[in-house]
């Protein structure tokens, strides 16, 4: 269940063509969904929208030209471990799975921002509680997105059972538990790419330029 003062994700157009714009008040208390009532499945697969939430931090005068080692992206811990995640979460009936990538980082993490809406990937893995079992039974379809963090909640819904830790982009790597989210990163890193190449060489200053992402159809999304 979910309580929020307005829709907290809708599509707007304009500069942002088809990204998502995660957005939420704070006038009611925010909820976590509970419950598996409305939780899609492809045969025996629980689906399930996850994202790489990432910053890229202002220009400090270093003129190296490495773009990439501006970025950081934004783990949490899973309730009762140390280990490090990226948030994500069940992929529910009335969404989709921007929608849905969207939802659990707000839920999870804290963050909202701008969704890039084409997927860094499909991966298939086991809960943490199936391990090691032999059958289908806890396997997971996993779809991550890409989210460029906009803004950071003081006050979120698994705030009391997680903590959250920006890290560099290359220390993320070897935070990784497993390979799936490696791989996810990998594709986060060839994405992010095609945006920073893209930009102005003056990052300074954050309003004189644009970043534009490519999209599959060869259209691109401007974000002035």
């Amino acid at each position: 269940m979910r309580v929020v003062s307005c829709s907290p994700i809708e599509r707007v157009g304009g500069c942002l063509g088809s990204s998502f714009f995660c957005r939420g008040g704070m006038s009611s208390p925010l909820l976590a969904r509970k419950g598996r009532h409305q939780q899609r499945y492809d045969n025996q697969l629980r689906l399930v929208a996850g994202c790489i939430p990432y910053r890229v931090k202002t220009d400090d005068g270093n003129r190296s030209g490495d773009l990439l080692g501006r970025v950081e992206v934004l783990m949490i811990t899973s309730p009762g471990r140390l280990d490090l995640v990226f948030p994500k979460g069940g992929w529910e009936l009335d969404e989709t799975a921007g929608e849905a990538a969207c939802r659990e980082a707000m839920e999870e993490a804290g963050v909202k921002g701008i969704l890039n809406d084409s997927d860094l990937g499909v991966w298939e893995f086991r809960s943490k509680s199936r391990q090691n079992s032999c059958t289908l039974e806890g396997t997971c379809k996993g779809y991550m997105f890409a989210l460029e963090v906009t803004e950071e909640l003081d006050c979120y819904p698994e705030k009391a059972n997680r903590d959250r830790k920006w890290v560099p982009l290359g220390e993320a790597y070897e935070l990784c538990r497993y390979d799936w989210m490696r791989e996810a990163l990998g594709s986060f890193k060839n994405l992010l790419t095609q945006i920073l190449v893209s930009t102005v060489p003056d990052l300074s200053e954050p309003s004189s330029f644009c970043i534009v992402k490519p999209t599959a159809g060869d259209h691109a999304i401007a974000l002035c």
